[in-house]
């Protein structure tokens, strides 16, 4: 039987500010050991008994595409990723990876899993992943319910029904919205509810049919994306005009409610299933949740990073280069990153979006990006500004080249630090080598090349009445951007 891995990888996670921003999200971030979370989700399908299991299909926006094909690249798992013009919620992305998982005949299985969810005992998730592959194989829509161990009020919850075969499979009863504290606690203590855990497993075609049926105008609108599409590289892009008519919709209200016992489309609709899944499972939706699934010492604390603690409990301190110390402080969540730093009550943290919402509305840079910015041939730090001047320490891939350019109001000084650069500069072309430097006068075509085998670093000092880098007219590029 072939499984295909389907990750979907649109969320932003602005509660886990700063060090998730909206241009470099936490599934992007190794939250927890090395691996990405988006690393950790393909990960977690490799090797499951009995089944194969296809290269992994991502679902994406243009931001992250990159980033997402070299962390895959990095982990020899290639896969294909499918690009979103725009977002349209988990239905439409869905829905366009089955389009790509139908082409050429096949009919896979497809797992389907959120970028950003961690999962801490990996046998216990592949062996309801091989009990839900059985019964999406043989036509049902399967999702996997997160046995309760608190009233949570963040999550959605699924209703279990009659017993569907063997293991605990149930049919689907309903799905429920995010209940107030006293529901919840009537949803723990009843014991037919468990958390949505947002994964699904049913055959591509299931759910192209399926959604013929709930919601037809987004199975439409995927269609005609789907067929002006074109593939780019190691991209799939998809039709934007058409894209962009798609309504937006997740799969819970788009299928999942329409297939439970009981209502008026069920019987139209393949048999919803729901597994129960005891696997250490958590979306990492805020920093407490965070520091609810990492290792903690004999006090409660998490330290990452240069943290002294002292007479401190039940606290997560993260540094990402200064050296944070606490001392006398409970149950706080303190983060540190090059330009930002966040102080929270670890009640608090689902506040934190709101001073994302703050930073946005006042137009300040820290909502969105890190300084640290990564791009297709490295990453640039900008590392100092001020009035008329700015300072980045750029790295560029070996082999890799930045786009022949041109900047109306800014010059740059360039200085190798280490590696080689290949500099053209207008109709002339240097090598540099470590302590050699050039000049890039305001408004001259110029381009940054590594022709070597090792990374090349390099200080740039940019001076001009404008530093925006909305200030770059591209000549050619070999990332089409």
């Amino acid at each position: 039987m072939l499984i295909q891995p389907v990750v979907l990888s649109g969320g932003s996670g602005t509660r886990l500010w700063p060090l998730s921003r909206e241009k470099y999200p936490k599934q992007l971030l190794p939250l927890i050991g090395e691996d990405s979370l988006l690393q950790a989700t393909v990960r977690r399908v490799e090797g499951i008994a009995g089944l194969e299991v296809a290269a992994p299909l991502v679902v994406c926006n243009e931001e992250y595409r990159f980033v997402i094909a070299e962390q895959l690249r990095v982990m020899g798992k290639p896969g294909t990723v499918v690009l979103e013009p725009l977002g349209r919620n988990t239905a439409p992305a869905l829905t366009l990876a089955a389009q790509a998982a139908i082409k050429n005949g096949a009919d896979p299985v497809l797992l389907v899993m959120p970028a950003d969810h961690v999962i801490v005992n990996t046998q216990a998730f592949q062996a309801v992943v091989r009990q839900g592959a059985t019964l999406a194989a043989a036509g049902a829509v399967v999702t996997f319910g997160i046995t309760p161990d608190a009233p949570e009020t963040g999550y959605g919850y699924i209703q279990s029904g009659d017993a569907f075969g063997a293991d605990g499979a149930k049919r689907i009863a309903r799905f429920v919205e995010k209940p107030d504290l006293a529901t919840a606690q009537a949803y723990l203590d009843e014991g037919t509810y468990s958390w949505n855990s947002g994964l699904f497993m049913m055959r591509a075609s299931v759910w192209l049919a399926a959604l013929e049926v709930c919601r037809p105008d987004i199975a439409a609108a995927c269609q005609m994306a789907w067929a002006q599409g074109r593939e780019d590289g190691e991209f799939v892009r998809v039709g934007k005009e058409a894209f962009s008519q798609c309504p937006s919709d997740s799969i819970d209200y788009a299928v999942m409610e329409r297939i439970a016992v009981g209502h008026a489309q069920a019987a139209a609709l393949p048999v919803g299933v729901v597994i129960p899944l005891s696997a250490g499972w958590s979306d990492v939706g805020a920093w407490e949740a965070l520091w609810n699934v990492l290792p903690k010492d004999a006090e409660g604390n998490v330290a990452q990073g240069d943290v002294l603690m002292q007479d401190s409990r039940n606290t997560l301190a993260l540094s990402e280069g200064r050296l944070i110390a606490c001392v006398g402080v409970d149950d706080l969540i303190v983060v540190e990153t090059a330009d930002a730093i966040l102080v929270a009550h670890k009640n608090k943290t689902q506040d934190v979006k709101k001073i994302v919402d703050r930073l946005k509305q006042a137009g300040r840079s820290e909502g969105q990006t890190h300084r640290k910015v990564f791009r297709p041939w490295g990453w640039y730090d900008s590392v100092d500004s001020g009035e008329r001047f700015q300072v980045k320490r750029i790295v560029v891939k070996p082999g890799a080249a930045l786009s022949l350019q041109m900047h109306h109001h800014r010059a740059e000084h360039w200085i190798v630090v280490s590696g080689t650069a290949k500099v053209t500069v207008g109709d002339k072309t240097l090598l540099l080598s470590e302590n050699e430097s050039t000049y890039i006068p305001l408004g001259t075509t110029h381009r940054l090349e590594n022709p070597g085998k090792l990374a090349l670093e390099m200080i740039e000092v940019q001076s001009g009445s404008y530093l925006g880098e909305d200030d770059i007219v591209r000549f050619e590029d070999v990332y089409g951007r």
